[in-house]
This record gives C-alpha cells, structure tokens and sequence, in this order.
C-alpha cells in the first residue's frame, strides 16, 4: 500500500513573530514546513527552538525575488512583510516591494504548484476608519502619500492581486485581515503599543501616549491568531474574513493596565498624534464565527502575563 505523503507548507516571513508560531502549529498538525524569510524583521531566534527539526527547513530568501522551491507545495502562507509602523516608516520601498512583487511571486508559485494560499492581510486596509467595528465589506479611508500609505497599499495590493489570481487563474486563495495581535517572540522595539509599553514599564521609563490616548485598539492573543489562521485555510471562504479579539480598549486604559500588571512606578507620557493613526480599531467577527466556528478564548490578563513574562527575559 503506498505510503500517505506528508503535506507540504511554505511560510513566508516564517522567521517572524507570527510567522514562527506558523511553523510551530503547522509541523504540530503533521506537516512538512519551510520557513522562507530576509530576516530584516524576523530573526533566527525564533525558529531556533526547529533547528535540525525532520520536518523543518529554513530557506533566507528576499520573496520579493523570484521563489523557487523544489517538490511539492501543498500549502503557501504569506507572511512576509514588516507590520509596524517603525519598521515600515523606516523601509517604506521594501514594504511596498514585498506586498507587491513577493505576493505576486507567492501567487505565482501556488499557481504552479496548484497549492492553496493564505495571505496575510490586515486591519490596516480599514485605514482610519468611518464605521465602527469594522466589518469586511467596508472599504476603508486610507491616505494612500501619507507616511502610512506604504503599508496600507501593499496589503490593499495585495489584497486585490490575489482576488485576480482567484478569479483568473482560479487559485485557491484565503485573505485574513489581522488586527492587533501579541505575544512570545514579539520584537521589544518594534514600535507597536503593546511591547512600547511594557518595555517602558520594564525599564522605568515614562510609557508613551499619543495624542489624549482615547484612540482605541483590540489586542488578540497569537495562539488565537493562529487558530484562526489555520481554520481559515481549511476552511472554503476565498473573501477577506476578520481575525482579532473585540474586546475593545482605549491606549490610555491599556497603559494603565501594563503600569498595574509589572507595579512600574513609570508615569505616562502623552506625546502628538502621528499622522493618520487610527482613531479606533476593533473587529466585527461576526463571520468568522459563522463561517469558521472561531472566536478568541484567550482573555487580555491571561495573555498580557505570558507576554511580560518572555518580555523580562529579553529587558536588560
């Protein structure tokens, strides 16, 4: 009797935050998983743990150049892109390149494989958003020159060149849209609230707010994240579907909540809004519940003492 093959997963940005707890669930659900990442973002350390893994290969490739992997492909997921603001504002050009030219190549690749693709889009496409929550047939208001626009449009791209794929060449394509999301192996400068804020705490600093801090912001634990990524892909939904936990909260509420949570004696900070910074940002996932079964179990005060904990490992 001939032997089952193993199925066969490529993740893009594998080296990242999100990207490495991929290949953590996906080799945990028995398949053969290659990582392809730069490391301008992601890092090594987080995909140490695989090393020399049977059913783990890392390839260091820039996807924004043509991919090539030998053998089958079953499954494609595509993370590869920074996701924060400090990272994008810094590399605003490679940001844009890998929505554009790495979504195309990955599409390109699961065309050729006849693999089925995820991409990983984002809340960010809602841009500062008019309806509240989001839900995934708003199209968002999004400043397309301002300093943001290089994130924003890439994952729009991308968006809209999958969808092509899907219809023109009949792909099999899932676009998740992520909102906030943390967790272990998040980057402690990466520029985003959540680790800004604890890494302040940490270290005694005044936590910076911007603006009044009543902007508000839904934070989804990563193993949730992940859970819903998963199904999403096994799922039969090609349309945008929202991942992220509703539970809503305001910046200056939630440095409120990491001062109580470490007993830092750090004051807050309130600095000028930067440009185009959503005002509010909290997901419908009403169809994600319909259409997936999936909604997020882990609480905010569950997930926030994990992350301080792996946090304190890396705050010198």
């Amino acid at each position: 009797m001939e032997n089952k093959r193993r199925p066969r997963t490529l993740i893009t940005g594998g080296a990242g935050f999100l990207g490495s707890h991929l290949c953590d669930r996906f080799i945990a659900e028995g398949h053969d998983v290659i990582a392809m990442d730069n490391l301008i973002t992601g890092s090594t350390d987080n995909i140490a743990h695989l090393s020399g893994h049977p059913n783990f290969r890392f390839i260091l490739h820039d996807v924004s150049n043509y991919i090539f992997v030998d053998g089958p492909i079953d499954y494609i997921l595509h993370f590869a892109s920074p996701a924060s603001p400090i990272d994008y504002l810094k590399i605003p050009i490679q940001t844009l390149k890998v929505g554009s030219l790495g979504t195309h190549n990955a599409l390109g690749l699961a065309k050729s494989k006849n693999a089925r693709m995820l991409i990983a889009s984002t809340s960010e496409v809602y841009g500062d958003p008019l309806i509240h929550p989001q839900t995934e047939d708003y199209w968002g208001n999004v400043n397309p020159v301002g300093y943001r626009g290089c994130y924003d449009e890439a994952k729009r791209f991308a968006e809209a060149i999958t969808m092509a794929y899907h219809r023109y060449h009949n792909v099999e394509t899932r676009i998740i849209r992520i909102f906030n999301t943390y967790g272990p192996r998040m980057r402690l400068d990466d520029g985003r609230v959540l680790p800004a804020f604890i890494g302040q705490a940490l270290r005694g600093e005044d936590l910076s707010v911007f603006g009044d801090g009543s902007q508000t912001r839904s934070f989804c634990y990563v193993s949730d994240l992940v859970d819903g990524i998963f199904k999403l892909l096994m799922s039969d939904e090609s349309d945008p579907t929202n991942i992220g936990n509703p539970d809503e909260i305001t910046i200056l509420q939630f440095a409120e909540e990491v001062l109580k949570l470490t007993g830092s004696k750090s004051k807050i900070a309130y600095n000028p809004l930067p440009q185009d910074d959503p005002k509010v940002r909290q997901p419908d996932i009403t169809k994600a519940r319909r259409i997936l079964g999936w909604e997020p179990k882990v609480n905010r005060s569950e997930g926030l003492k994990i992350t301080l904990d792996y946090f304190k490992q890396k705050v010198h």
